[in-house]
C-alpha cells in the first residue's frame, strides 16, 4: 500500500452515523466502499484510544496528560522501516508545534507531540504540521506514506454537530478520492476515537469505522469485532512490518476488508 490516510472523529455512536441523513457523505462512502459494524472503542475518554492507535497500548485515560511517553510507537516502526509520515492537525499554530492546546486545536487528538521519539528528533518533529499543508501536498503529488489527519474540535463532531464534521469531510477528504495518487494506492481508514461516555461496551463502546481505497471491497460490510488496536496492526502490516507494538500484536487482522 502506497498512502495510509488515518483520520479521527468524535465521540459518537455507531448507531448515531451510520445511516443518519447528519452525515450523507460519511454514509456514502461507508455505502461505496467497506464498513466495520462491530467496531469498539478501546476505552474513554479520548486520549487512551489515540494511544492505542499509535502504540498499542492505552498508557492513560487523563486527558490533561502532557508528558511524554517512550514506549514502541507508529514512529518508531515507521523510522525503522524508511517510511515517510507526516500528522496534519487542524489550527496547529506551527510546523513542529508540540505544545497545549490552542484554539480549537486538541492536543489529545494529536497523539504524535505525545512521543519520545518526536520529542527528542527535531526533524521528526517537523512531520507535525498544520491541516493546511495536507492540500499543499495533495496538489503536489508528495503526500507521505502515512498521514495522519485530526481535525480540530469544530470540525471533528467534538464541539461541532456531525452535519459540520460531514462538510469538512466532503470539502477536504473528497479531493484526496478523487486524486491520482490514492487512486493508484490509497487507503483512508476514518474512525470515531470512542462512543458517547455512557456507551462502555468493550471499554469504550460501539463507533464507526470506515474504509475506503481502490484496494477496498465494495459495498462491503464486516460483522468482525475489532478496536483500536487492529488498526495499529493493520496500517504497519500493509506498509511492510511483521511485528507489532503492543496489544496489536495478537490484535484480530483486518486483511478481510481488501479485495485479495
Amino acid at each position: 500500500m502506497g498512502h495510509v490516510v488515518l483520520l479521527l472523529e468524535e465521540n459518537h455512536s455507531y448507531s448515531e452515523v451510520i445511516g443518519s441523513s447528519d452525515m450523507p457523505y460519511l454514509n456514502s462512502l461507508a455505502s461505496q466502499y467497506s464498513t466495520a459494524t462491530q467496531y469498539y472503542a478501546d476505552t474513554h475518554p479520548s486520549i487512551g484510544n489515540y494511544f492505542m492507535l499509535t502504540t498499542g497500548q492505552i498508557l492513560t485515560n487523563d486527558d490533561a496528560f502532557n508528558g511524554t511517553v517512550d514506549v514502541d510507537n507508529l514512529v518508531r516502526r515507521f523510522a525503522a522501516m524508511g517510511i515517510t509520515w507526516k500528522s496534519y492537525a487542524e489550527s496547529l499554530p506551527r510546523v513542529g508545534y508540540l505544545g497545549w492546546d490552542t484554539g480549537p486545536y486538541t492536543k489529545h487528538h494529536n497523539p504524535f507531540p505525545y512521543l519520545s521519539d518526536v520529542v527528542n528528533n527535531p526533524a521528526e518533529a517537523a512531520n507535525v504540521v498544520p491541516f493546511t499543508q495536507f492540500a499543499t501536498d495533495l496538489a503536489a503529488n508528495a503526500l507521505p506514506t502515512f498521514s495522519f489527519v485530526a481535525p480540530n474540535v469544530n470540525d471533528d463532531a467534538h464541539d461541532g454537530t456531525l452535519g459540520d464534521a460531514d462538510a469538512w469531510l466532503q470539502a477536504n477528504i473528497a479531493p484526496l478520492l478523487a486524486s491520482s495518487q490514492f487512486q493508484k494506492d490509497g487507503l483512508l481508514i476514518i474512525v470515531f476515537d470512542e462512543s458517547e461516555d455512557f456507551d462502555v461496551a468493550n471499554g469504550g463502546g460501539h463507533i464507526p469505522a470506515v474504509l475506503v481505497g481502490p484496494d477496498v471491497k465494495k459495498g462491503y460490510q464486516s460483522v468482525m469485532m475489532y478496536q483500536h488496536e487492529s488498526v495499529l496492526r493493520f496500517i504497519l502490516k500493509l506498509l511492510g512490518a511483521n511485528t507489532f507494538p503492543g496489544n496489536a500484536a495478537n490484535a484480530p487482522d483486518m486483511s478481510e476488508f481488501l479485495i485479495q
